[in-house]
């Protein structure tokens, strides 16, 4: 009798146990035969998009720091660094506790003090207990993506369309933070930010109930199946870095470019971004849908080649209205591969999904964040167009890397080649 025919939804004892169909299966409905990915998914999908609208409050909130505390710039820039920091560092070592001991409850955790660091950051009066706390809003962060990745990929299985739905509501946090957090700090101030309280205390008890009841049926756990493969990974982890670099330097510049370059005004400038977010969350839902009809592998090599005639395309756009549409498919390019390299990070490393969860989802976003400054040097000398000149060659080394990134499939019939050889 296989797996598939001794584990029964609802056993117990198939918790963690991946079956035949490639599924894995708890009693709390890790994965349920014919509910759609969105009701698989809904609660990570939004506590995803909670935890990264803290991400995205820390550089809306600043320049009115600047403004209600009179910093200067550089105190400024300590601020974003304090959050950044946290966020980007600890993850990976997050990812191993992840992975090695059963800490369901730090997704919980994670997002709640994310959201409490940041909202009382603006509440109170010391710079260094300011920068403290958005230091520990970032460490929430940290806590968040690995613990996040992993029960999002039990919950998902091997869909690559429900992990889609997770990773895009990464997205739609971060475009939302601006939207939300803008009117409430021109009305309000920055003592603002303690209004985004709530939504993280509220999700971190749905995530820790949800954690609880899962705990309640779980008497043992089975580590999941394979080898890691570290030479695809890190070679994966250059993609995802890539990728971010040119998501941070659109995103950083694209209003800029609209002002400079195209010579429209502020409110179009924001329409622009809005219009690259919107593709964003578009593209990272259909990368999923991709996925699971022409495979991992080749939708991460699809979308890395599609990025370098959508952002020659938004270069070359002659006016800032037909340049709108450019910046959609732009945003729609350069995140295709986001929530496919989230999967496919997890089944290189099938035994470290924390781990690779706190790579694709933390680390190697945050260097991409951290490499965004550069591109200022370059628009400081030859201006916003010459960024946007730049970044249409920057996927052209994503490219390369993504050739050598093989199907897990291949790899798992590799292995199985060779174990079908030994005496």
């Amino acid at each position: 009798m296989t797996v598939a025919d001794s584990d029964q939804p609802g056993d117990p004892a198939s918790d963690g146990v991946r079956v035949e169909s490639g599924e894995r299966r708890t009693h709390a409905g890790d994965v349920v035969p014919g509910t759609s990915p969105w009701r698989r998914m809904r609660l990570w999908a939004v506590a995803h998009a909670v935890d990264d609208l803290y991400q995205g409050l820390v550089p809306a909130s600043v320049p009115y720091f600047v403004l209600d505390r009179h910093y200067s710039y550089v105190a400024a820039s300590g601020l974003t660094l304090a959050a950044t920091l946290g966020s980007s560092l600890p993850q990976p070592f997050v990812g191993l506790l992840v992975d090695r001991r059963q800490v369901g409850w730090m997704a919980a955790a994670g997002v709640t003090l994310a959201g409490v660091g940041a909202g009382l950051a603006g509440l109170v009066s010391s710079y260094v207990a300011v920068w403290l706390l958005l230091l520990a809003s970032g460490l929430g962060v940290a806590m968040f993506h690995p613990a996040g990745g992993k029960g999002a990929r039990a919950r998902a299985g091997e869909s690559t369309s429900a992990m889609s739905i997770f990773a895009a509501g990464g997205s739609v946090g971060f475009f939302l933070a601006p939207v939300l957090a803008t009117p409430a700090l021109v009305s309000l101030g920055v003592g603002a930010t303690a209004l985004f309280i709530p939504p993280a205390v509220v999700v971190g008890f749905l995530l820790l109930r949800h954690h609880q009841r899962t705990q309640a049926h779980v008497h043992r756990v089975t580590s999941s199946d394979g080898t890691d493969r570290w030479r695809p990974f890190l070679v994966l982890t250059g993609v995802e870095v890539v990728r971010s670099v040119l998501f941070f330097g659109v995103n950083t510049f694209v209003g800029l470019y609209w002002i400079r370059h195209l010579h429209a005004s502020p409110g179009l400038a924001g329409v622009a971004l809005a219009c690259f977010l919107v593709g964003g969350v578009v593209g990272t839902l259909w990368g999923g849908r991709i996925a699971d009809r022409t495979g991992l592998a080749r939708t991460v090599q699809l979308g890395t080649a599609v990025v370098v005639p959508a952002l020659v395309l938004l270069r070359v756009s002659p006016g800032p209205y037909v340049a709108l549409a450019a910046a959609v498919v732009a945003g729609i390019a350069v995140n295709i591969p986001f929530s496919v390299l989230v999967k496919l990070g997890q089944d290189y490393l099938p035994t470290r999904p924390g781990t690779a969860s706190g790579v694709t989802l933390g680390l190697a976003v945050s260097i991409g964040g951290l490499i965004a400054p550069v591109f200022g040097v370059i628009a400081q000398a030859r201006g916003t167009q010459a960024v946007f000149t730049v970044l249409c060659f920057v996927p052209l080394l994503a490219l390369v890397l993504a050739a050598f990134l093989p199907e897990p499939h291949r790899l798992r019939g590799d292995q199985h080649s060779v174990d079908t050889t030994l005496p």
